[in-house]
């Protein structure tokens, strides 16, 4: 699939130019579909992530260094693309109201759809769908869930310029690379807990509680 270029204009990079972007988004959804992680830009921070084979999934979590209790969290196009897990009707009100944006939802994989490092120790997964359009448009090139972490390693703060990013990025086997320059100033995802009644924050972030509960007033 190909990457719409109007909406990747505003986020090339200064040497670069949208038709350069797209191209090379290409060349990223083809490194994430053989397992290889991709290195792109988020809402939040620059991104590790990779398509959910067994390959894929390891090759994020060998980059991060991630403890067997910490499952790595997926980007989403949106509910409708993640049919198999437990969508409750709060989860739906959330999703409704808030994405795309930043807006971390865990829900439950009855199924067990994802693999074992996605999907957590008691069968749960986090989606959110991004508002990047550089991201956004990965995952919809890729058309299926793709994983994402920060691109740092433990200890490190998180790549918000191309310069730690692509630092981060050299240092993985075969990564592929989404530069678009320096990030703005943001705070995390908030990462809410929809496989409980009433829903629970777990960590509030980019989007206060109180505007979750305009939606959902019980949530706590």
């Amino acid at each position: 699939m190909s990457a719409d270029r109007t909406d990747l204009r505003g986020f090339a990079h200064a040497h670069q130019d949208a038709a350069d972007l797209a191209s090379r988004l290409v060349a990223a959804v083809e490194a994430a579909r053989a397992g290889r992680p991709v290195v792109y830009p988020t809402e939040t921070v620059y991104g590790v992530g990779s398509g959910l084979s067994e390959s894929g999934v390891e090759a994020v979590r060998t980059a991060k260094v991630r403890a067997d209790d910490k499952p790595l969290l997926t980007l989403v196009d949106g509910p409708e693309a993640v049919p198999d897990l437990e969508w409750t009707s709060e989860a739906r009100r959330l999703a409704e109201a808030f994405w795309p944006g930043a807006l971390t939802l865990v829900l439950r994989d009855p199924l067990g759809s994802f693999p074992l490092g996605v999907r957590s120790p008691t069968g749960t997964v986090a989606v959110r769908h991004t508002p990047h359009p550089v991201a956004a448009a990965l995952v919809r090139a890729l058309g299926a869930p793709l994983t994402s972490s920060s691109a740092n390693r433990p200890g490190e703060a998180p790549a918000t310029d191309s310069e730690s990013a692509a630092r981060f990025a050299d240092g993985l086997d075969g990564a592929h690379f989404l530069d678009v320059g320096t990030l703005p100033p943001a705070s995390p995802s908030t990462l809410v807990d929809c496989t409980v009644s009433p829903v629970r924050v777990l960590r509030e972030g980019a989007l206060p509680t109180d505007r979750l509960r305009c939606v959902l007033p019980e949530a706590r």
